[in-house]
C-alpha cells in the first residue's frame, strides 16, 4: 500500500508589483491554497507566518507554543496543522512542527518533485489507459 493521499493545490493568480512584501507573501499562500476555503479567520496562513518568524532562531516550534502566539486553542491549531501536513506544507518530529525543507523555497522544491511524481505516474497509468482502449499513442 502506498504513502497517504496528499491533497495539492495550486492557483495561477497574477503576482504583485510589490515583491518581497507581505503582499508577496500572501500571493504565495493563495498560490498554494493555504487559507482558503472555510478558514475564514486565516489560521493557515498566521500558523506559517509564525513558523517563518521562529524559522532563524529555532528548529521547529510546539502547537502550545503555536496557539500562545496565535491566542487561539491548540485543538484549532492541531485541525490546521494536519491540513497543512497532508498538503505537503509541513512536517511534526518529535512534537515539534517545521516547515518542510525549513525554508520556503526548499518547500517549493519538494513539493515540485511530488508534483513530478504524481504527473509521471498519471502519464505511466494513461498510457496503459491508452493501450488496454487500442488507442494509438502519439
Amino acid at each position: 500500500m502506498g504513502s497517504p493521499a496528499k491533497q495539492m493545490i495550486f492557483r495561477q493568480v497574477e503576482r504583485p508589483g510589490d515583491r518581497g512584501g507581505r503582499e508577496d507573501l500572501q500571493w504565495f499562500f493563495s498560490s498554494l491554497g493555504i487559507g482558503e476555503g472555510r478558514d475564514v479567520d486565516q489560521i493557515a496562513k498566521r500558523i506559517l507566518i509564525t513558523l517563518l518568524e521562529h524559522q532563524p532562531h529555532e528548529r521547529g516550534i510546539p502547537v502550545e507554543r503555536i496557539a500562545r502566539d496565535l491566542d487561539i486553542s491548540r485543538s484549532r491549531v492541531n485541525h490546521h496543522i494536519r491540513n497543512l501536513v497532508d498538503a505537503g506544507i509541513v512536517y511534526r518530529r518529535k512534537r515539534l512542527i517545521h516547515i518542510r525543507g525549513n525554508s520556503l523555497h526548499s518547500m517549493v522544491r519538494e513539493i515540485r518533485k511530488d508534483v513530478l511524481r504524481v504527473l509521471d505516474d498519471l502519464e505511466e497509468a494513461a498510457a496503459e489507459i491508452d493501450r488496454s482502449f487500442g488507442v494509438i499513442q502519439e
